[in-house]
């Protein structure tokens, strides 16, 4: 069977013969943009049921439907990881939510503090962002993007058993931290362009979940920060361990 290029999220149980409809923004991509018709090959995923080859059954303008045809890779999941961020200009915050769902998260939580730039964001757009990462990143799990959230707000009702690893721009060039005690479930927080505020400092250095740690002996973006510290959680915890 000549394997699929093409690779879509379907909201919709997948299994073998399962028919599985198309959206209509699904197929305009698959028969206006990408040409392909009737018996051809596409691999599907739902973030819980692995992903499938699928053979399109219906093609049309508006919508369309294909049919599971054989299993290709069982259902797995990232490790129990969130990754809390500030949100910065629109390109960035893009990078930030398309590199997390790369490198494997849970759960993406964009967070309001004192010294945030963006005082809004798109959640939908955020979250159709993240599934498109995972269509062409080949990942079997879409991360939830949540609501914007006080930072504040967060903390008050912070999950007793997770790990909240603190990536404080104050100790750079320190070798403050160590990512030994932040085991799943975990979450790790990058803060905004300005810095976290003397008060949400000493609010997150209270709290007996935080690990704090130092990002190397440079100051870094916050796309970058988020990047690295999600990769060093990996290597120390997650599943590049």
């Amino acid at each position: 069977m000549t394997t699929a290029k093409v690779r879509l999220f379907v909201d919709h149980p997948l299994g073998a013969g399962q028919p599985v409809p198309l959206s209509r923004e699904q197929a305009h991509y698959l028969f206006s943009v990408m040409r392909m018709s009737t018996g051809g090959l596409v691999k599907l995923f739902n973030g819980q049921d692995g992903e499938w080859l699928a053979e399109i059954s219906e093609a049309g303008k508006k919508g369309g439907e294909s049919v599971c045809r054989e299993a290709l890779r069982p259902q797995v999941v990232p490790p129990d990881l969130w990754l809390l961020f500030a949100p910065i200009k629109k390109a960035r915050t893009d990078f930030i939510v398309e590199k997390a769902v790369e490198l494997g998260v849970r759960r993406i939580v964009p967070v309001q503090t004192r010294f945030t730039n963006s005082e809004r964001i798109r959640q939908d757009r955020l979250q159709a962002h993240a599934m498109e990462a995972a269509e062409q990143c080949g990942a079997l799990f879409v991360p939830e993007v949540a609501e914007l959230t006080r930072l504040d707000r967060l903390l008050a009702d912070w999950p007793a058993q997770r790990a909240l690893v603190f990536c404080d721009e104050a100790e750079v060039g320190s070798r403050a931290g160590t990512l030994a005690e932040a085991p799943a479930p975990a979450a790790v927080l990058v803060g905004p362009e300005g810095g976290f505020s003397d008060e949400e400092r000493r609010a997150l250095t209270a709290m007996e979940q935080t690990r704090v740690i130092a990002l190397g002996p440079r100051i870094l973006r916050a796309d970058t920060a988020a990047v690295s510290a999600l990769t060093l959680w990996q290597v120390a915890q997650g599943d590049w361990a």
